[in-house]
């Protein structure tokens, strides 16, 4: 009777051990951030929304802590060109969107970093989009 405890004692921290070690492998590359759209029109107020994927499953991830985010025109040549960023209340789940003002049109940078709940490694990723001159409304 010891010996049958023993041994489930025994496969259940094994068990225990496999879990953890598969939770431990769960790696930035496990997720991607996406641009949700690859032109943004140029200008102050300008928004860029991101996706957070979960690779594995496909499935949009919500509640990550985003912690590091810069916008800069490096696709340019122009990596000391920056501008602001702040982050906005999220609209959709697993969408992050941040305001900025895309002071000229031309290619642009936007590196972000994020922590997942439950993951120890740091998503990061560097997303490139065209900001796109804004059309005049008037009318000749």
């Amino acid at each position: 009777m010891k010996s049958k405890l023993v041994f489930r004692t025994a496969m259940l921290a094994l068990a225990s051990v496999i879990v953890a070690s598969q939770a431990a492998k769960a790696a930035q590359e496990d997720y991607e951030f996406q641009l949700v759209e690859n032109e943004i029109k140029e200008g102050g107020g300008a928004v860029v929304a991101v996706r957070l994927l979960d690779k594995r499953t496909g499935s949009p991830v919500n509640n990550a802590v985003v912690f590091a985010t810069r916008m800069d025109m490096a696709p340019d040549g122009m990596e000391t060109m920056t501008a602001p960023v702040e982050a906005l209340p999220p609209e959709e789940l697993g969408i992050y969107r941040f305001k900025t003002n895309l002071i000229m049109a031309g290619g642009w940078r936007f590196s972000i970093a994020a922590k997942v709940q439950g993951e120890s490694e740091t998503v990061e990723r560097r997303l490139e989009f065209k900001a796109v001159q804004r059309i005049s409304s008037a009318h000749s």
